[in-house]
């Protein structure tokens, strides 16, 4: 490879990084992701925890993926970053959904305005069973 070569896909991924960062950060800005998250949490006073958190995974985890790299943990330890993990993905899209008010634009389109239990409840055993289905095969 020459160095011309070396140098434009070091342009192309800085780019391509920088954009996709913006947008990331665009989507949490404008949708007020964490102000809602700790609303839901009802944990307004960690909120700087909340956006040192987001930045300090991200940034961590750019980094195992961009050098590739591996440990070898217990059973135990992975299942709880698995559970942490989750929590954090759920309670992430619990934010995002209450932003739009998705359920109850959804339950008027589907005609089940005086069932919106139902439909959460089936979107939440869903959830389950996929990643539970997700576990078991994928393991």
């Amino acid at each position: 490879m020459t160095l011309w070569t070396a140098f434009c896909l070091v342009l192309i991924g800085l780019g391509g990084g920088l954009a996709v960062g913006s947008g990331l950060v665009a989507f949490i800005t404008v949708l007020d992701i964490i102000p809602r998250l700790t609303q839901l949490t009802n944990s307004h006073r960690f909120i700087r925890a909340f956006e040192w958190s987001l930045v300090s995974g991200a940034l961590f985890f750019t980094l195992i993926d961009f050098f590739a790299w591996g440990v070898h943990l217990p059973f135990l330890v992975t299942s709880i970053y698995g559970l942490l993990a989750g929590i954090f993905v759920g309670t992430l899209a619990a934010g995002l959904t209450e932003v739009l008010n998705v359920f109850p634009i959804l339950a008027k389109r589907l005609n089940m305005d005086g069932n919106l239990l139902y439909l959460l409840m089936a979107v939440v055993f869903g959830k389950v069973t996929g990643s539970i289905l997700q576990w078991f095969l994928h393991l």
